[in-house]
């Protein structure tokens, strides 16, 4: 198990460890952040559900913007700051005890994860070639389950002595995981940055790019799958079924030993867009059967409900592991080489978006429309796979057609290498990386 985790020695194994500190930390957080905020901070649930869902809508503007940042400023130096910042708004929250407070600090902390997020994926481009991206993505998604499984360990034990101090532990205990990942982001070599272009084109040219934005909307549907596990299910199985509560946590761990046990097989087939996009739709077809199986556990004794929650969680990861790996590769093949941060930050708003309008959306459709609402989800999920197909073609005619017009700054640079009588420097060169 642990060599099936663990990705290559060089450069991925760095990202894997400082994906590991990190993910030690929020997996304590995710497990007592609520009742921190509610019996430390004294906020109410309303109060806490606003703020943070304004929190992951700024966050999920900003993550362009930063991605942009570190194509141009060097994706080392900008992860190492975002990880200082991110640890600093975790760390501020010991320090809060009113809603305002509240409200900023959790705006930085989801602006400073999703620029991270952006940042990590341009820092990944330049250092692993690129047909070693998506088994790489594997086994660090495979390390972040592990972390976030003995992470949620720590948390549990705070929740089991249930006072101040104990909570106030584990928030101390994130705020530090992820200075840590910044000192382990800092044994990375440096990526050279990428400067802007001197003349035509945008500069957040991804925001003109509508294939890829279908792209990430339709990948920003399927991520609907990740509020399941957290709030949908675990009110499924208290209000519609007579399943024992503990089953709650019983399915988090098996989505959780899944991805650490299968995340890298699965994506071993998973090798250019035609194969990516086939993922996502098998992922899709499964989703369904899996929204089927959970729809059943509504149906019959105690027992019958929990061999239908099982089965319907087992779909569930095989569906979460497939999408997975099709989406890290269409993200990444369908980015321009100089623009992967912006391009990534845009694609990984569908994360902020599941998570800022998935909670409202599955709670309405699952809880209140019962079983119809499942039927109703799992058809969403059948039409967002089997679109994604068509949407990745799409962009890769426009990526083809792009590439074979010229680029004005490349003409120009030609141009002036012909007046001066000398060769056009290659984009970049000279550019060092801005040092962390």
């Amino acid at each position: 198990m642990p060599m099936r985790i663990l990705p290559p020695p060089g450069a991925p194994r760095v990202l894997a460890a400082a994906q590991l500190c990190n993910s030690l930390g929020d997996g304590a957080y995710y497990v007592c952040s609520a009742l921190y905020f509610t019996r430390v901070i004294g906020l109410s649930a309303t109060q806490i559900g606003l703020g943070l869902t304004l929190a992951w809508a700024v966050g999920s503007v900003t993550g362009v913007p930063l991605g942009a940042f570190a194509d141009r400023r060097g994706p080392r130096g900008t992860a190492v700051l975002l990880a200082v910042a991110t640890g600093a708004a975790v760390t501020s929250f010991l320090f809060i005890r009113s809603f305002v407070p509240f409200l900023l600090a959790a705006c930085l902390y989801a602006t400073a994860q999703c620029g991270l997020a952006a940042a990590r994926q341009a820092l990944l481009a330049g250092l692993v070639t690129p047909g070693t991206r998506t088994p790489v993505l594997a086994h660090l998604q495979a390390t972040l389950n592990a972390g976030l499984a003995v992470g949620a360990a720590l948390g549990g034990l705070a929740l089991q002595y249930d006072t101040r101090e104990a909570y106030l532990a584990v928030f101390a205990l994130d705020g530090v995981s992820f200075l840590l990942c910044a000192l382990v982001l800092l044994r990375l070599p440096g990526v050279p940055p990428v400067p802007a272009a001197t003349s035509g084109g945008p500069r957040l040219a991804v925001l003109r790019d509508r294939p890829y934005a279908l792209v990430t909307l339709l990948n920003a549907v399927l991520l609907l799958r990740m509020p399941l596990l957290s709030l949908a299910i675990p009110l499924w199985i208290v209000s519609r079924t007579d399943a024992p509560s503990w089953m709650v946590s019983a399915l988090f761990v098996l989505n959780t030993l899944g991805v650490m046990a299968f995340q890298v097989r699965m994506a071993r087939g998973v090798t250019g867009l035609r194969t990516a996009s086939r993922a996502v739709r098998h992922s899709c077809l499964v989703m369904l059967a899996s929204c089927g199986a959970f729809a059943l556990s509504a149906a019959g004794s105690a027992r019958a409900a929990v061999a239908a929650l099982v089965v319907g969680a087992v779909f569930q990861v095989i569906a979460e592991m497939q999408q997975s790996a099709g989406s890290w590769q269409i993200g990444f093949d369908l980015a321009p080489a100089h623009q992967v941060g912006q391009y990534q930050g845009f694609f990984g708003t569908g994360v902020p978006v599941a998570r800022t309008l998935g909670p409202l959306l599955l709670t309405a459709l699952l809880v209140t429309w019962g079983v119809r609402g499942w039927l109703v989800l799992g058809g969403v999920f059948l039409v967002a796979g089997f679109a994604m197909g068509p949407a990745v073609r799409w962009a890769e005619r426009e990526r083809a057609g792009a590439a074979d017009a010229p680029r004005p700054d490349a003409a120009h640079a030609v141009a002036v290498a012909g007046l001066s009588g000398g060769a056009a420097q290659p984009e970049g060169a000279g550019v060092s990386a801005t040092p962390p």
